[in-house]
């Protein structure tokens, strides 16, 4: 891969496993330092660990950033480590899928918090500390969902229609300061957090109705999501790429 990100500064939330994980390692494979942001150390160690041994930059960022202090501080803990912020992928979300009925309040709160709340605070601290003539590129992790859901899904779906919204509001706002923002609406793919909901039926069934006839993996999404924060997508913003094999808009 280009080597085009040489010297930026990018921040992953939830990069300790999963779509965060592919994302940071993409990002270093172009050429980023790399901040990893989970709230296990564990699992932020391993990453750090494998973005190093293939080569790349990455330093740890353990916060819990379901708060704006805990988000915030990410960012400013990124910005520190080289001087400079360039790069923010809000990508760290907590799920439950539960019907209508046993929607409970504390799920909503959490799911809010990590995966709406921390986007809001990411971008306006990310906004802060990004540098006026250079910009940079904000890229939030959406879903198919947004545009296509499931039952069982109010709050899920709902949460990742939001983040279209704040992408579409925050990159009017913000393209006068050279800052883009963009979302990928990746549909499911195999991760340790989407296991329990897999099923050999389940993903057989997918396939089929997938035109590229095949699952999609977390790197997929990490290339969709790295290209948008690098300079070949410099005249893009305000964005939704779904990566989802075609299956969201198609009927096969």
């Amino acid at each position: 891969m280009q080597q085009d990100m040489n010297a930026r500064v990018a921040l992953v939330t939830g990069a300790g496993a999963g779509i965060g994980r592919a994302t940071a390692c993409a990002l270093a494979a172009r050429g980023a330092i790399v901040g990893v942001n989970d709230l296990k150390e564990e699992l932020v160690d391993a990453t750090v660990a494998q973005i190093r041994a293939e080569g790349g930059q990455a330093f740890a960022v353990v916060r819990n950033v379901a708060t704006r202090e805990g988000m915030t501080g990410a960012v400013y803990e990124a910005r520190e480590h080289r001087g400079r912020f360039d790069v923010l992928v809000n990508n760290a979300a907590w799920v439950r899928y539960q019907g209508v009925p046993e929607i409970l309040p504390e799920t909503v709160d959490r799911m809010l918090d990590i995966g709406f709340k921390a986007v809001i605070w990411g971008i306006q601290a990310a906004t802060e500390v990004m540098d006026a003539e250079r910009g940079g590129a904000i890229v939030n992790v959406a879903s198919t969902a947004a545009l296509r859901s499931a039952a069982s899904s109010v709050v899920y779906s709902g949460i990742k229609a939001g983040i279209l919204g704040i992408t579409r509001a925050a990159a009017a706002e913000l393209g006068a300061r050279r800052i883009r923002v963009n979302a990928v609406c990746p549909s499911a793919v195999p991760t340790e957090g989407t296991q329990r909901n897999r099923n050999a039926e389940r993903d057989a069934a997918r396939v089929a109705r997938t035109p590229l006839g095949r699952l999609g993996v977390v790197e997929d999404i990490a290339r969709g999501i790295a290209f948008l924060a690098s300079d070949e997508a410099g005249f893009i913003t305000a964005q939704a790429l779904t990566i989802d094999g075609g299956i969201t808009f198609t009927n096969i």
